[in-house]
């Protein structure tokens, strides 16, 4: 026997069953070093805040999507690697994404986009989203049965950032379509391959919506940012602009559909639970909540050590990327009592990290819940039952799941329910 886990970042299994691998190093040390990337993985509650609330510019964001693969193109030197890393920054995958920003930047272009969520845009999109909920749940509910990452989670979350965004509806199947399933982390797929900007195919539809509003805005988000200006007063490039809107479509959906199909999971699981929530719609919100804790769609964000320094006690080098498991964190039983149950009445179920914290918290998070309440409300209204297809994922006893082969995200691969619609008797 050997105490040595494996390679989490290019291990498939580890990768479905992160929750319980992660349970297992927090068990041992809730930060502890991993044997391949030389990384370390910070599993526990208290030292996950303590990691993403520094406020002192010890813990840079460069990495924080693809953490440490691929490793550093430099050998770090010394107690503080700041100017070895400005050095190469602009190269390093998603460089040109203000999460991936440090600093003033950060502040800068992360203040676009959060004055432009604001609870009254997201209140006055919420009529939208009933009726979007409305209009997909049309589509299949004559059949009984749906697969809910494509049918509905996936269309639900794509149609209503773009419908925020003011992307033409013209424009929005084909968005649909080219925003699918996150790519494979494994065997350097995505991990090696990606560049400062991924999303670059979505560069030229979005400088013309930019260019666009600039000449003709009208009363959409991106005709508001692209007459936005910095805090200081001076205008950014029309690059940031196209850059800032590409990255909110993308977040703005993948995530969210993922959340959306793993809380229909959750239901299809649990009759009484269903039962509940349609009596008492006012604790679905509690519900996603628990999701988000439960089973984050962000396993993890990651953060490299500018400078020297320790967590929780454990030595932490300059250049040593820290995987912070959010997945980990927010089920440590230290924090959470009896956190391997699901419990939607837990009196601290908002204290999960599924949206990260400190100043890289997601800003989307609002509208993220918003888009998901509404989804979920629409969805047991419409139904009298729903039932985990047993053809597809197995009896309850022993159910069949598949997973994208990426480490960061929770990706559900597909998920094929049945259902008694609202106006019919339930199935015995």
């Amino acid at each position: 026997m050997t105490d040595v886990e494996p390679d989490f970042f290019s291990d498939p299994e580890l990768i479905s069953e992160a929750k319980s691998y992660f349970n297992r190093l927090r068990s041992k040390c809730p930060v502890l070093k991993e044997q391949y990337h030389g990384s370390l993985m910070v599993t526990g509650y208290d030292e996950a805040i303590d990691v993403l609330t520094r406020k002192d510019g010890e813990f840079s964001s460069v990495v924080t999507n693809l953490g440490p693969i691929p490793p550093l193109p430099f050998e770090p030197d010394g107690d503080d690697i700041s100017e070895q890393l400005d050095a190469v920054r602009d190269e390093l995958p998603w460089a040109a994404y203000f999460v991936c920003f440090d600093g003033k930047k950060h502040v800068d272009h992360r203040a676009l986009v959060t004055s432009l969520l604001t609870h009254k845009r997201l209140k006055q999109n919420e009529e939208y989203l009933i009726g979007l909920a409305d209009r997909l749940i049309d589509r299949f509910i004559a059949k009984g049965a749906c697969e809910v990452l494509s049918e509905f989670g996936h269309a639900a979350t794509t149609f209503a950032i773009s419908d925020i965004l003011g992307i033409p509806e013209a424009d929005r199947p084909k968005l649909l379509d080219l925003i699918g399933a996150p790519p494979s982390q494994l065997d350097g797929d995505a991990a090696h391959k990606v560049g400062p900007d991924p999303l670059i195919f979505l560069k030229e539809l979005f400088d013309g919506y930019i260019r666009e509003r600039q000449e003709n805005p009208g009363p959409d988000l991106m005709s508001e940012l692209a007459q936005s200006r910095f805090k200081d007063g001076s205008t950014p490039e029309p690059e940031v602009f196209s850059i800032v809107a590409r990255f909110l479509f993308a977040a703005g959906q993948d995530t969210t559909s993922r959340l959306i199909t793993m809380a229909v999971k959750y239901l299809g699981d649990d009759p009484e639970l269903q039962e509940r929530l349609r009596q008492e719609p006012e604790h679905i919100s509690s519900f996603l909540e628990e999701v988000l804790r439960f089973d984050p769609p962000v396993k993890m964000v990651y953060r490299l050590a500018q400078k020297s320094t320790a967590v929780a006690g454990v030595d932490v080098p300059a250049g040593t990327v820290l995987n912070v498991s959010l997945t980990g964190a927010s089920n440590d039983p230290r924090h959470f009592a009896n956190s391997e149950a699901f419990d939607i009445d837990r009196p601290n179920v908002r204290d999960h990290l599924a949206f990260s914290r400190g100043v890289h918290g997601c800003p989307g998070a609002p509208l993220a819940r918003l888009e998901a309440r509404v989804a979920i409300e629409r969805l047991l209204a419409r139904t009298a039952q729903i039932r985990i297809s047993e053809v597809h994922h197995g009896p309850a006893d022993a159910r069949n799941y598949r997973y994208e082969p990426t480490y960061s995200f929770l990706s559900i691969s597909d998920l094929h329910i049945e259902f008694t619609p609202a106006n019919k008797t339930p199935q015995g």
